[in-house]
């Protein structure tokens, strides 16, 4: 089982940046597929972005942040990233990552993710 702790969130202004960090323990990350999701009040958990095993690794992105967002990661310090730039309002939204443990349906799916962290609060001011 890995362990997954979210970090980076914060209040920023519409149009501004954070970058979202997810550090992994108990397994080694690079091993994994692993993806962003977020969760606004009173609204499902959606997909953000994933990032496939290995090196060079196949990126999806959902289609709400295409061209705003950046999913990485860094294998040797065991941590993934999300790059959010020209933030909105409607980004507003608890942020956590996952780890993908089956492969059963659609990688867009919570379902298919085994191993979640506590997320980390974005709030966008308008």
């Amino acid at each position: 089982q890995v362990q997954l702790a979210e970090s980076g969130g914060g209040l920023v202004q519409a149009g501004g940046s954070l970058r979202l960090s997810c550090v992994a323990s108990g397994r080694t990350l690079s091993s994994s597929d692993m993806g962003w999701f977020r969760q606004a009040p009173g609204k499902e958990r959606e997909f953000v972005a994933l990032i496939d095993a290995g090196t060079g690794g196949r990126i999806y992105y959902a289609d709400a942040v295409k061209g705003r967002f950046t999913i990485s990661r860094d294998n040797a310090k065991n941590t993934m990233y999300l790059q959010m730039n020209r933030l909105k309002p409607e980004d507003t939204a608890l942020y956590l990552c996952a780890r993908r443990g089956r492969y059963t349906g659609s990688r867009y799916n919570t379902d298919q993710y085994d191993s979640w962290g506590q997320g980390t609060q974005v709030t966008v001011s308008s």
